[in-house]
C-alpha cells in the first residue's frame, strides 16, 4: 500500500515474463481467491499472483473501507487476451456482502444531481448579491451627486495677439489667457475675429502675424497646446513656427494633466497603432508605465478620454479602461477636465455655431459702459458666455459684424456689466479683464448653479 493506494502486481503469465500494474482507489490489495489466499496473507511478502479467467478474485480490505466498486482487467495469457471482471465485497467487519450496481450508480447519479443543485444555487445567490451592491451604488451616487453640470465659455478676439511687440510677448499673452481661463474652470474658449474673415480651423503653415486672421489661429493653436496633457502633446502637435517659444510658457497644472505615477480615476490618452485579437479593445497610451486596453475599436490616432478600472492585477502588463466622454469628469466627478477651442469668424457666429443643443441660456458682456457688476443678478442657467473685447472695446465686433444690426451692443447680451468699475487706468487689457470678471462673477455664478441644482430636484 503506497500513498493511500494500493499496488497489484499481476505476476508472470504462462512461461513470459512480463509483468502488468493497474492502480485502483483506496486501501488494500488484491488477492487470489482460495486456499493459497492465506498463505499469501500471512507471508512477509505478498506474493504475485497470476489473474486467470475463471477464477473468483476479491477486494481484501480493512476495517471502514471505502465504498465497494466493480473493475474490469484486460490480461494475456500467452498470445490469446482475455477480459477478468473483478467485483469487490466488504463491510466494516470485513464479511463479505454482494453489492447492488445498480442502485449504486443510481445513489451516486442523484448525489451529483443534487451537488449541482447546489452550485447552481450558490451561483445565483452570489449573483443577486453583486445585483444587490451595484444597486446601493448606484443609489448613493444619485444621492451624492458630485458633478457639475452646467458650462461656462469665454470668447474673445484673436486681434489682442496684434498689440504685442515681439513673438515672444504674443505667445506669453496667450499663456497668461490660458492660465486665467483654466483657474476659473473654464470649459470653452472661443476665438473670434473682430474684422469677420477669420480662418475657422488652426491647421495650416505660418504665414505672418500680419495677415488677417492669422492673429486668431495662432491664439487658438497655443491655447489648444498648453490645454493638452505634456505626454500627448508629440502625439498632436507637429513642430510649428506658431509653438516656437511655447516652452517659455508656464505649464497649466490642470486635473487631467496627470503624472505618470499618479493615481486618477481618468487620463486622457492616444490610440496607438497596435494589432490587437479580434474582439478585443484598442491600446491607448495614457501616460502610465503601462499600456490601457480599451472596452472599443478605435482609429490610431484619436484622442479619448478613459475611465480606468478600480481593481487591477499588478502582474498584468496593460491596465484595462472604458472609453466615456470628456464631459464625463465633469458630469460624474466634478473634476476639471481643460477647456476646448473654438474659431469664430465673427461675433455672430460665436452664438450661432454653439455646441450645445440648447445653445447658450446665458449671455454676458463686458464693457466699461455697462451696468456696475455689484448690482447684476445671475439667473439660473446651464450653458453661460462671457464675452470680452479686444483693442476697441466689443462695440467695435459689434458695428464689424455684418449679420448684427444693431447699434447698442447692450441688445446682443442678456448682461452687459461693467466688472470694474471706478477703474484707475483708461483701459483694461484683456488678459487682465479676464481675471477681474471672472473673479467678480464666480460667486454670482455658483449660487445661480445651486439654484439651478436646486429647481432640478
Amino acid at each position: 500500500m503506497v500513498g493511500g493506494r494500493c499496488r497489484v502486481r499481476l505476476g508472470p503469465v504462462l512461461s513470459n515474463q512480463k509483468r502488468a500494474r493497474r492502480k485502483l482507489p483506496g486501501a488494500g490489495w488484491w488477492e487470489y481467491g482460495g486456499e493459497e489466499r492465506s498463505e499469501a496473507l500471512a507471508g512477509e511478502e505478498r506474493q504475485n499472483w497470476c489473474l486467470q479467467p475463471g477464477k473468483n478474485y476479491q477486494w481484501i480490505q480493512p476495517p471502514k473501507c471505502s465504498p465497494p466498486f466493480r473493475v474490469e482487467v484486460k490480461i494475456k495469457c500467452g498470445e490469446e487476451p482475455y477480459r477478468a471482471s473483478l467485483e469487490g465485497r466488504c463491510n466494516e467487519m470485513g464479511e463479505e456482502r454482494k453489492i447492488d450496481w445498480r442502485k449504486w450508480k443510481q445513489e451516486k447519479k442523484e448525489e451529483k444531481k443534487k451537488w449541482k443543485e447546489r452550485k447552481l444555487l450558490r451561483k445565483l445567490e452570489k449573483k443577486r448579491v453583486q445585483e444587490l451592491m451595484e444597486k446601493k451604488k448606484e443609489e448613493a451616487a444619485s444621492k451624492e451627486d458630485k458633478g457639475r453640470h452646467y458650462t461656462v465659455s469665454v470668447a474673445l478676439p484673436g486681434s489682442i495677439l496684434n498689440n504685442a511687440q515681439s513673438p515672444e510677448l504674443r505667445t506669453y499673452l496667450a499663456g497668461q489667457i490660458a492660465r486665467a481661463c483654466t483657474i476659473f474652470c473654464v470649459d470653452e474658449i472661443v476665438v473670434f475675429d473682430e474684422q469677420g474673415e477669420g480662418s475657422k480651423t488652426t491647421e495650416g503653415e505660418f504665414d505672418g502675424i500680419k495677415k488677417r486672421g492669422q492673429a486668431c489661429v495662432q491664439l487658438a493653436r497655443i491655447l489648444q497646446y498648453l490645454e493638452c496633457p505634456q505626454y500627448l502633446r508629440k502625439s498632436f502637435f507637429p513642430k510649428h513656427q506658431d509653438l516656437q517659444f511655447a516652452g517659455l510658457l508656464n505649464p497649466l497644472d490642470s486635473p487631467h494633466h496627470v503624472r505618470i505615477d499618479e493615481e486618477s480615476e481618468y487620463r486622457e490618452g492616444v490610440v496607438v497603432s497596435r494589432p490587437t485579437k479580434p474582439g478585443r479593445g484598442s491600446f491607448v497610451n495614457c501616460g502610465m508605465r503601462k499600456e490601457v486596453q480599451i472596452d472599443k475599436q478605435l482609429e490610431a490616432g484619436l484622442r479619448v478620454t478613459v475611465r480606468l478600472e478600480e481593481q487591477q492585477n499588478p502582474d498584468s502588463k496593460t491596465r484595462k479602461g472604458t472609453v466615456v466622454s470628456s464631459h464625463q469628469p465633469r458630469t460624474a466627478s466634478g473634476l476639471y477636465w481643460g477647456y476646448s477651442v473654438r474659431l469664430a469668424s465673427c461675433l455672430s457666429a460665436v452664438f450661432a455655431e454653439c455646441p450645445f443643443k440648447e445653445g447658450y441660456d446665458l449671455s454676458v458682456g463686458t464693457s466699461e459702459r455697462g451696468t456696475s457688476v455689484d448690482q447684476a443678478v445671475v439667473p439660473p442657467f446651464s450653458h453661460a458666455l462671457i464675452v470680452f473685447g479686444g483693442l476697441h472695446g466689443l462695440e467695435a465686433g459689434v458695428d464689424a459684424d455684418p449679420n448684427l444690426e444693431v447699434s447698442d451692443p447692450s441688445t446682443v447680451f442678456d448682461l452687459y456689466l461693467n466688472t470694474c468699475p471706478s477703474q484707475g487706468s483708461r483701459a483694461i487689457r484683456t488678459e487682465e479683464a479676464i481675471l477681474i470678471s471672472l473673479s467678480a462673477l464666480r460667486p454670482r455664478i455658483d449660487e445661480a448653479a445651486k439654484k439651478k441644482t436646486g429647481a432640478t430636484e
